[in-house]
């Protein structure tokens, strides 16, 4: 896997709680915002839609561009954030 940011690393590295939508990895304030008028906005309600999507990487990157204009490197970002949140806390 490609190495990770600092923020990627502080999410993954203890249970979700209340984080704003914006503690995503690839996730700063203008996608947080878009996320956020579309009524996700908080960190564990993207991660329902991760869930509900079965954790699979091309369908969450699609709901992830089309609900909020995340670019690649965003999609890509957070998919791993919350992949590995998952596999730490699930």
């Amino acid at each position: 896997m490609s190495s990770t940011s600092q923020k990627h690393k502080e999410f993954v590295a203890e249970p979700m709680g209340e984080k704003p939508v914006m503690a995503l990895a690839g996730i700063g304030e203008v996608l947080g915002g878009k996320l956020e008028e579309k009524g996700f906005d908080k960190a564990y309600v993207v991660l329902g839609q991760f869930l509900v999507l079965k954790k699979d990487e091309e369908l969450f990157r699609d709901w992830l561009k089309d609900t909020c204009g995340a670019n690649a490197k965003q999609q890509r970002d957070c998919f791993g954030c919350l992949k590995e949140w998952c596999d730490a806390f699930l």
